[in-house]
């Protein structure tokens, strides 16, 4: 289903704030060296939910990170409603989840150019193997 202008206008500022708030509290919370971007937020027809799509950079860490995310939604969520309250009447639950796309174009890449080759690295046609 098509996503209408509202959803894609109150999907932006959330974006833009959410992006905001979450490398502030990043650099804030002693986290040196690590890059927060929110990459998409969709929001339910009813504007009730809204579901955020995060890029961590390093991925190493990523999972921890999502994890202290979503245990401090709450109070993320205060933060983009004090931010917004001129723009929305209520604020949407947020929902976070890890945005692996950019993996994934680089495992094609390398996959492309051959430094995936399965010939020379056995372990890669385990992976591989359909079970």
């Amino acid at each position: 289903m098509e996503e209408t202008q509202r959803q894609k206008k109150i999907g932006g500022i959330l974006q833009q704030d959410l992006a905001e708030v979450l490398q502030k509290a990043a650099t804030d919370g002693g986290l040196r060296g690590v890059i927060i971007s929110v990459s998409k937020v969709t929001v339910t027809t009813d504007l009730s939910i809204a579901k955020a799509y995060l890029s961590i950079f390093p991925n190493t860490n990523a999972k921890e990170l999502l994890e202290g995310i979503r245990s401090n939604t709450p109070l993320i969520r205060h933060e983009l409603s004090q931010r917004t309250k001129h723009q929305l009447r209520r604020m949407p639950n947020l929902e976070f989840f890890i945005d692996d796309s950019l993996e994934y174009i680089d495992q094609i890449e390398k996959s492309l150019k051959g430094e995936d080759d399965p010939i020379k690295d056995n372990d890669l046609l385990d992976r591989r193997k359909k079970s």
